[in-house]
């Protein structure tokens, strides 16, 4: 009997041996090494710049593609450069409601001719400038000017062949308007590409 009372009591122990392993491996699971990949997390604010010209004139309804640079380095959490400074980051100025934003659609990495899927905007302007016939036409020496506001311009000031506009498909010289009948003031945005184009990262970014 007591060598069958001793086999008993052996049983929980030989049985319980499957059932540590198996905690320990979900423990093992459970605190896993995190994921090696690096990036930038949504809400992230990363300066940028427009580099073309001294300011971008559009109006209010109008949508401009535009390329912005990214003006230094940008870190993820563990210290990792994801970004660096003078990646180009390709977008669009379009009309929100209340203003006008810049929409980000890919980058391209300092470094890396690939394009990437890249989710990001700026902050909503909504300061806006009258201009007249009474404006000093030196004001628009070295903008980027959209071509619907360069076209309300030139008939406030007549031919204009310093002007900048972009267009569909980027950035053009805009030579001689003719000038015709039409509005004697234009409402229009006026962009500073040093201060007004920060972006802020609206979906995680990590590379791969």
């Amino acid at each position: 009997m007591a060598m069958g009372v001793s086999l008993t009591a052996a049983l929980p122990l030989l049985t319980s041996v499957p059932a540590a392993a198996s905690e320990s491996m979900q423990l093992a699971q459970l605190f896993r090494r995190p994921s090696q990949r690096v990036g930038v997390g949504a809400g992230t604010e990363i300066p940028a710049y427009y580099a073309g010209e001294e300011r971008v004139i559009l109006t209010p309804d109008e949508t401009v593609d535009l390329e912005l640079t990214i003006d230094r380095d940008v870190y993820s959490s563990r210290g990792t450069i994801v970004i660096r400074e003078g990646s180009v980051v390709r977008g669009e100025l379009r009309p929100v409601s209340g203003g006008t934003q810049f929409v980000a659609s890919e980058i391209v990495l300092s470094g890396n001719d690939d394009a990437r899927d890249f989710a990001a905007t700026s902050d909503v302007l909504t300061e806006t400038q009258i201009i007249d016939e009474d404006t000093d036409p030196d004001f628009l020496r070295g903008a980027a000017i959209g071509a619907a506001a360069a076209a309300v311009l030139a008939e406030i000031f007549g031919g204009i062949d310093f002007l900048e506009v972009l267009a569909g498909a980027g950035i053009g010289v805009l030579g001689e308007i003719l000038l015709h009948d039409g509005d004697e003031e234009v409402e229009v945005f006026v962009i500073e590409p040093d201060s007004d184009l920060d972006l802020f990262v609206e979906e995680d970014f990590v590379l791969s």
